[in-house]
C-alpha cells in the first residue's frame, strides 16, 4: 500500500473528518433532542456520552485505519478473516445512506433559490409537500417530479467531480472550501438571530435546565443516540479517512479535536435554531413549545415561516439553505468515498473506474427518491438504515472488536505509539463495556417500538419492502460480497 493516497495537511484531513461529522442531523436534530431531554441538563449526559463512547470508537476507527491502512473491510480482514464481512456491510450501510443524502441536498439548493423572492409563500407546509414535492400518499410513488430531479443531477455531477479528483486534490480541497464558508455562513445566522425580538426567550427554553431528567434513562440514551449518529461512527467513514493518514499522524489528538468540533457546532445550531424559534414564538404570540419542531419540517416548513417575518428574509435564507447545501455535500462527499475506496481495493480498479462505478450506481438509485413518494421512501429507508444499520453494525463491531478478536489491547499500544495523547484504562473500559450496554440497549428500546406499531403509521408492506428489507439486505451484502477473495492478500 506504499502508493495509498494521502492528505495534503493535517488541516486537510481534520477539515475533512469534520465535514464528514458535520452534517444535516448537526443543525436539525440535536436542537430538538436537547429541548426534549432536560435542555440545560442534557449536556450532562452528552458530555458524559462524547467522552465514554463518542471520541473513544473515533479513537478506535482512526487507530484501525491508520495500523491497517487500507478501506474498512480490508483493514476488519486484517484484523480477523471472519470480520471482513463487518466492512462490508457499513460500506453496504455508506452506500445507502449515500442515494438518498443526495436528494435533501437537492431540496436545499432549490430552497437556496426560492430565498430570494420567500417563493414558498406563506403557507409553507402546502407549498413544501404539494407545490413543492406534489407528494402522494405513502408507498405510492407516482410520477417522476422535475423539481427534485433536476437539481439531484446537478448534485451528483458536482459530487462526482469532487470524487473523480482524488482524496488531496477532490476531498480535501473541497473540504478547505464547505467547512469554513459553512462555519462563516452559520455564525452569521447565529448572530443575526439572537439580535432578534423574542430570541431571549427562546435560549431560555432550550438552555434552562430540567434537573428531574437526568434521573431517567431515556435521557441517557437519547444523549448516546446523538453522539453515536452526529459522529459518522460505523458508517467506514472515519476507518477510511484515517488510512490516508501518514505513519507519524497523531490519532487520539485528531480525535479530540474532531469530536469537541462536532459538539461545538451542534451547540452553535442549537443557539441560532432556537433563537429563530423564540423570535417566531413572539412574532406569532405562541409559546416556545408550539412551535419547536425537527428534522425535514423544521427545514422546509418551520424555518421559511421565520424567514418570511424577518427583516432582510432573502439574506438570512439564503445563509440558511446554503448552510444546508455544504453541510449535505461535505457528508456526502465522505459517505461515498467508503465504498469508492473499498471497491478499488476489492476489484483492482482503477480511482476513475471505481468512482464511476459506485458513484454511477448510488446516482440512479438516487432517481428512485425523485417522484410523488419520495419523500416518504426517504423517511423509511433513513429511519431503518439508521436504526438497524448503523447502530447495529456499530454494536457488532465494537463486541467483535474488544470481546471475540481480543484487538482493544493492539490499538491501544498503536494508538499511543504516535499520539502526545496517552490512552488509559478508561478506553479500554468504555469500549469493553459502557458502548456496547448502551447499544445494546438502544436496540432492545429501538425493536420493542418497531413490533409494536409502524413507524410514522406508514402501511405494513411499505415498511417491510423499503425499510426492514433494506436494512437487511445491507447486512446480506456484507455476508455475500466476502465471498471474492482480494488480489495479492498477504493474508
Amino acid at each position: 500500500m506504499e502508493n495509498r493516497s494521502q492528505w495534503g495537511t493535517r488541516l486537510g484531513f481534520l477539515l475533512a473528518a469534520m465535514g464528514s461529522a458535520i452534517g444535516l442531523g448537526n443543525i436539525w436534530r440535536f436542537p430538538a433532542v436537547a429541548y426534549e431531554n432536560g435542555g440545560g441538563a442534557f449536556f450532562i449526559p452528552y458530555l458524559f456520552a462524547l467522552i465514554t463512547a463518542g471520541i473513544p470508537m473515533l479513537i478506535m476507527e482512526y487507530t484501525i485505519g491508520h495500523k491497517y491502512r487500507s478501506s474498512a473491510p480490508r483493514s476488519f480482514k486484517r484484523i480477523s478473516s471472519g470480520m471482513e464481512w463487518i466492512g462490508w456491510w457499513q460500506v453496504a450501510i455508506s452506500f445507502v445512506i449515500s442515494t438518498y443524502y443526495p436528494v435533501i441536498i437537492a431540496w436545499s439548493l432549490m430552497y437556496t433559490y426560492f430565498s430570494f423572492s420567500q417563493g414558498w409563500g406563506t403557507e409553507t407546509s402546502q407549498f413544501f409537500f404539494q407545490d413543492f414535492l406534489d407528494a402522494s400518499d405513502a408507498g405510492v410513488f407516482g410520477e417522476i417530479v422535475p423539481n427534485v430531479l433536476i437539481p439531484i443531477a446537478i448534485v451528483w455531477i458536482i459530487a462526482l467531480f469532487i470524487l473523480f479528483r482524488g482524496v488531496k486534490n477532490g476531498i480535501e480541497l473541497a473540504n478547505r472550501i464547505f467547512i469554513p464558508l459553512l462555519i462563516i455562513s452559520f455564525l452569521l445566522i447565529v448572530i443575526r438571530a439572537v439580535t432578534l425580538p423574542g430570541a431571549l426567550t427562546g435560549l431560555n427554553a432550550f438552555f434552562a435546565p430540567d434537573w428531574s431528567s437526568i434521573a431517567n434513562g431515556s435521557v441517557w440514551v437519547a444523549a448516546y443516540g446523538q453522539i453515536f449518529f452526529s459522529l459518522s461512527i460505523a458508517f467506514a467513514i472515519m476507518i477510511t479517512f484515517s488510512s490516508y493518514l501518514p505513519k507519524d499522524a497523531d490519532i487520539t489528538n485528531n480525535a479530540f479535536i474532531t469530536g469537541f468540533a462536532n459538539s461545538s457546532f451542534e451547540l452553535i445550531a442549537g443557539i441560532g435554531v432556537f433563537a429563530a424559534l423564540g423570535f417566531m414564538a413572539n412574532q406569532t404570540a405562541q409559546p416556545v413549545s408550539e412551535v419547536v419542531s425537527d428534522g425535514i419540517a423544521l427545514a422546509f416548513v418551520v424555518f421559511p415561516q421565520i424567514i418570511n417575518q424577518m427583516p432582510a428574509p432573502a439574506l438570512f435564507g439564503v445563509l440558511f439553505f446554503s448552510s444546508l447545501v455544504l453541510a449535505g455535500f461535505s457528508s456526502m462527499v465522505s459517505i461515498s468515498e467508503t465504498y469508492i475506496a473499498a471497491l478499488q481495493e476489492k476489484f483492482s480498479l482503477s480511482r476513475r473506474a471505481s468512482v464511476a462505478i459506485g458513484g454511477g450506481v448510488a446516482a440512479i438509485f438516487s432517481l428512485f427518491f425523485a417522484n410523488q413518494g419520495g419523500i416518504y421512501l426517504l423517511d423509511t429507508v433513513d429511519y431503518f438504515i439508521n436504526n438497524y444499520g448503523v447502530a447495529l453494525v456499530g454494536l457488532v463491531e465494537i463486541v467483535a472488536i474488544s470481546w471475540f478478536a481480543k484487538e482493544i489491547n493492539h490499538l491501544y499500544e498503536h494508538a499511543n505509539g504516535v499520539s502526545d495523547i496517552q490512552l488509559g484504562e478508561w478506553w479500554k473500559f468504555s469500549l469493553r463495556v459502557i458502548t456496547p450496554i448502551v447499544l445494546g440497549y438502544m436496540m432492545l428500546q429501538n425493536l420493542r417500538y418497531d413490533m409494536t406499531q409502524n413507524y410514522s403509521n406508514y402501511p405494513s408492506e411499505f415498511l417491510f419492502n423499503f425499510g426492514w428489507m433494506v436494512a437487511l439486505g445491507a447486512m446480506a451484502f456484507g455476508a455475500f460480497i466476502t465471498i471474492r477473495k482480494w488480489p495479492n492478500d498477504e493474508k
